[in-house]
């Protein structure tokens, strides 16, 4: 509940609204209260003889009316904020998901995100518009009936007040094992979306690979998790639900036996008997919901800290840049000494790597799969934050720069594809919409789409499926590749993206490159010796370390790894062409 506490910092913008509803409500109590109050008046007089009720009718409407209005402004009031109150979590939420890294979405999956987006959320949102206002309403009851019914029975009023402790006891005892159930519930749901969202993204490995009816049944066990979870959760709501009326009829048949016997003798009116039962079912009428209301509290309990436990993660990547950070990048990089090792991982991802890189120099970086490559990379625009005074672009660390000025100017082609569900031509331009339809062409035609493009019905305004689902894994590189050269960034990073293209499309982009990039730096990761050999500089990565550097000609002349994966290459290009000749002859 201390988590649900702190959510009033999010209330507080919206006090004055909720401080008017609460006001409200509790005017909307006095004018419920003038109901049983009047009717007792008339009941008395007609008892009396006297059947002059005209104005303790005409009172009664009016309150009716009055009361209604009043209700209508207070529970407008209180669902506004709490509608509010939702939209700045989720802004919130959204704003610090943005802001962390790649350790933070491997501990946390998407789908586990978008159920506290959602759902979470939802409960805060619900417990503010729907439980604020029945709390609010018991409490005014409360006041307001008890106080009544001091007025006209102070003997009848303490007959209500022994059972008061034993429901105080049981709701404290119910909340308890309500709180745990709720974070049992949540915690199932946020099992069950990211089993959901982690099947759906990979829909077409489960159907290539026939695995369909085992998906299903492992949807199965994670949803009876849930149910059963919810279903726990349901019996100890049911089990508060049920007791609240049980006291409310003992109690009102307690006033029946004990009031009747005061009104024949004389010492208590009728009227104000039955003003007095009006009151206690004022007064009984929320408690008849008051284990809704503890669930409320408790699961939304829940869901706030699962909110704050996102909220106070701090980034990863902390942007502290400093006012000697040059305003414009031209491109020298120099990586000095740089070691690098994950979270709960002995060995060295990289280890004591060091090299320079002058504007307009393109360097090639190779090796083995989990040389390093794409950790050193990410290090250069920090998505991977790394050692302080190890990666320096123009003499001046890379943490001294702005966190947008330097992603901005050191522009990252990733390895996976990635293109939102959006127009071809807004994945395009998706850094800057406004782009002159020139320049998009212009960067499609370096990097081998512009014909591609041609050929869908829509061109430019070609909707892309989820992910890029509608194009091949080549075209969605060279989308990608596109979307980086429109940049024309002082440093443009491409991380393997030239894997699912052929040899030929590759010696156009890599012309392109050489052509557009002759006075910017380029680095690119590459497992084909024909991508690297245009490079002015090569690196070949191992286990972390630089095991080679130099040109094309000065690598293949130290006979090493290099020399031989060049080899490996060449004769396994001759060898399909020798295959591709003898297809044709036949």
């Amino acid at each position: 509940m201390a988590s649900l506490w702190r959510v009033r910092t999010f209330v507080g913008p919206y006090r004055r609204r909720l401080l008017l509803g609460i006001i409200a409500f509790g005017v909307a109590r006095i004018f419920e209260a003038m109901v049983p109050v009047l009717t007792a008046v008339a009941i008395n007089r007609i008892a009396e003889g006297n059947f002059q009720v005209g104005w303790p009718v005409i009172g009664i409407f009016v309150a009716v009316v009055a009361r209604y209005l009043v209700v209508t402004l207070a529970r407008f009031s209180v669902r506004r904020v709490g509608l509010t109150v939702a939209f700045d979590l989720r802004q919130r939420l959204y704003q610090c998901l943005q802001l962390q890294g790649s350790e933070f979405f491997a501990q946390y999956s998407i789908g586990d995100m978008m159920t506290r987006a959602v759902a979470d959320i939802a409960l805060i949102q619900r417990l503010i518009s729907m439980g604020t206002i029945l709390l609010i309403i018991l409490i005014y009851a409360s006041v307001v009936g008890f106080g009544f019914m001091l007025y006209y029975s102070p003997s009848l009023t303490l007959l209500l007040l022994p059972p008061m402790p034993f429901v105080f006891l049981y709701a404290q005892y119910s909340a308890r094992k309500m709180g745990v159930a709720s974070a049992d519930v949540q915690q199932r749901l946020s099992d069950l979306g990211a089993h959901t969202q982690e099947n759906l993204s990979g829909i077409r490995t489960i159907q290539a690979m026939v695995q369909e009816d085992n998906e299903i049944q492992r949807f199965a066990k994670t949803n009876q998790a849930y149910a059963d979870a919810f279903y726990e959760q349901g019996q100890i709501n049911s089990a508060m639900t049920a007791w609240m009326p049980t006291l409310a009829a003992i109690c009102s048949l307690t006033i029946l036996g004990y009031g009747g016997s005061l009104v024949l003798d004389g010492s208590l009116p009728v009227g104000d008997f039955v003003a007095f039962f009006m009151f206690v079912n004022m007064v009984v009428q929320p408690f008849r919901v008051a284990g809704f209301i503890v669930n409320l509290f408790q699961r939304a309990g829940v869901a706030s800290s699962r909110l704050f436990e996102v909220f106070d993660r701090q980034p990863e990547i902390a942007d502290q840049p400093t006012s000697d950070a040059p305003q414009q990048i031209r491109g020298a990089i120099r990586v000095d000494n740089l070691s690098y090792r994950y979270p709960d991982s002995e060995q060295l991802a990289l280890d004591a790597v060091s090299f320079e890189v002058n504007p307009g120099d393109t360097v090639a970086i190779m090796g083995r799969v989990g040389a390093g490559k794409t950790t050193l990379l990410k290090q250069i625009v920090r998505l991977i934050d790394p050692a302080a005074e190890r990666i320096f672009i123009d003499n001046t660390a890379v943490a001294k720069y702005p966190l947008s000025q330097l992603r901005a100017q050191v522009a990252l082609v990733p390895q996976d594809p990635f293109l939102f569900a959006e127009p071809l031509k807004d994945n395009l331009t998706y850094d800057d919409p406004a782009r002159a339809l020139d320049a998009i062409w212009q960067a499609a035609t370096s990097a081998d789409l512009k014909d591609t493009i041609e050929d869908f019905p829509d061109q430019l305004n070609t909707l892309i499926g989820e992910r890029g689902v509608t194009l091949s894994g080549g075209q969605k590189q060279r989308a990608t590749l596109a979307r980086g050269l429109i940049r024309n960034a002082p440093v443009l990073i491409l991380d393997d993206c030239f894997s699912a293209v052929d040899t030929e499309t590759e010696e156009h982009i890599l012309s392109e490159l050489k052509r557009l990039r002759q006075h910017q730096s380029t680095l690119l990761v590459s497992h084909r010796v024909s991508t690297a050999r245009h490079a002015d500089q090569i690196i070949v990565l191992d286990q972390g370390r630089i095991i080679e550097r130099g040109s094309h000609a000065e690598l293949l002349a130290q006979g090493d790894y290099y020399a031989e994966l060049e080899r490996v290459q060449r004769e396994g290009a001759e060898e399909e062409d020798l295959q591709h000749i003898r297809q044709r002859s036949s």
